[in-house]
């Protein structure tokens, strides 16, 4: 099965998302914050990112998939850029605000609502891994 990369810091989201895809048969690694990302990234070459919006600050996440696809990407990870990312959000849930895929401000692939439901990431993650 696929690699699959978490970065979200919340323990207990990083463990319901990870027996999830690891039930499915994919190997899971997990970082608690971007920077730590970043280093699993090239340490695992993962081949799907499962990304949380609010981290250590309210855009953390924005601001990750910025640097990894953004229209001006951190050079330092170059040829990660094709990486699929979902981006898990309880952003929606908490806000009027709606967001979705766009290349220049918001380059991910999907998007999931937490809390999720293991069939709807499992649906989308394997969508992502066939493309």
């Amino acid at each position: 099965m696929a690699n699959i990369l978490i970065i979200d810091d919340d323990p207990d989201m990083v463990l319901a998302t990870r027996l999830c895809l690891e039930s499915a048969g994919h190997k899971v690694d997990s970082a608690g914050d971007p920077a730590e990302g970043l280093k699993r990234i090239k340490a695992s070459k993962p081949d799907l990112i499962v990304l949380d919006v609010m981290m250590d600050s309210a855009t953390a996440g924005f601001q990750f998939a910025l640097k990894l696809r953004g229209p001006d990407p951190d050079p330092d990870l170059a040829g990660y850029g094709k990486i699929p990312i979902i981006m898990l959000t309880a952003i929606h849930s908490t806000t009027p605000l709606r967001f979705g895929p766009d290349d220049q401000y918001l380059p991910v692939d999907d998007f999931i609502d937490k809390p999720f439901e293991p069939e709807a990431l499992l649906k989308k993650v394997n969508a992502l891994l066939h493309k």
